[in-house]
C-alpha cells in the first residue's frame, strides 16, 4: 500500500503562485511515476503533470505547460506541483497519485481556488 499526503492547496488571485507537496509512504508496494491530476465541478479528472521517480523525466498538460513546473525530492518521498500565473479555469480539486503500470494510489485531494 502507499499512502499520500497532500498539502499546500488553498485561494489565490488570477496570476497568483501556490505550491502543492505531496509526501508518500509505501509499505509493501512500489511506484516509479507521480504525478498530479485536478477534477473541476461538472469535468472529468485530468492529468497535469507527472514525473518519474528515476531519472526525473516530466510530462505536462499543454494547458499548464510553461506555468507549472513538476519536481521530487527522493530522500523524502515527496514530490511538489509550484503553480504559477494561476488562472481561473485552474480552479479544481487537486490529487496527488502514485503508480507504476496500472497500479494507482490517490491522495485524498487538496482544493486549490483561483479568482
Amino acid at each position: 500500500h502507499v499512502q499520500l499526503v497532500e498539502s499546500g492547496g488553498g485561494s489565490v488571485r488570477t496570476g497568483g503562485s501556490l505550491r502543492l507537496s505531496c509526501a508518500a509512504s509505501a509499505i509493501g508496494d512500489t511506484y516509479n511515476c507521480m504525478g498530479w491530476f485536478r477534477q473541476a465541478p461538472g469535468k472529468e479528472r485530468e492529468g497535469v503533470a507527472m514525473i518519474y521517480m528515476i531519472g526525473g523525466s516530466t510530462y505536462y498538460v499543454d494547458s499548464v505547460e510553461g506555468r507549472f513546473t513538476i519536481s521530487r525530492d527522493n530522500a523524502k518521498n515527496t514530490v511538489y506541483l509550484e503553480m504559477n500565473s494561476l488562472k481561473s479555469e485552474d480552479t479544481a480539486l487537486y490529487y496527488c497519485a502514485a503508480w507504476q503500470g496500472r497500479v494507482y494510489y490517490w491522495g485524498q485531494g487538496t482544493q486549490v481556488t483561483v479568482s
